[in-house]
């Protein structure tokens, strides 16, 4: 499974971006899609992840209620919707895929969210 980010860039407190993953190779063995954040100096950290089969969604506690994420099975192509943005969303975001024996991982795209 190959991922591919994009999406990110510069954009003022209170603003929008949404964020792109489009996965190709073995696409039908993905069970769960995710999207990871990782801030200078700190861990990387989950954002979302959504169920590729019945499209069950988990938000981390700071973005509930900001951020929505998503899903086109026909374009293998996963979505973050990113509203109200923060300067704490400041981060590089990683898509991740699981299937039943592996994790896969994009190769990120930074978001900066200015004051």
């Amino acid at each position: 499974v190959q991922l591919v980010e994009s999406g990110g860039g510069l954009v003022q407190a209170g603003g929008s971006l949404r964020l792109s993953c489009a996965a190709s190779g073995s696409t039908f063995s993905i069970n769960v899609m995710g999207w990871y954040r990782q801030a200078p100096g700190k861990q990387r950290e989950l954002v979302a992840h959504i169920n590729t089969g019945g499209g069950s969604t988990h938000y981390a506690d700071s973005v509930k209620g900001r951020f929505t994420i998503s899903r086109d099975n026909a374009k293998n192509t996963m979505y973050l919707q990113m509203n109200s943005l923060k300067p704490e969303d400041t981060a590089v975001y990683y898509c991740n895929a699981l299937t039943g024996w592996d994790s896969y991982w994009g190769q990120g795209t930074q978001v900066t969210v200015s004051s």
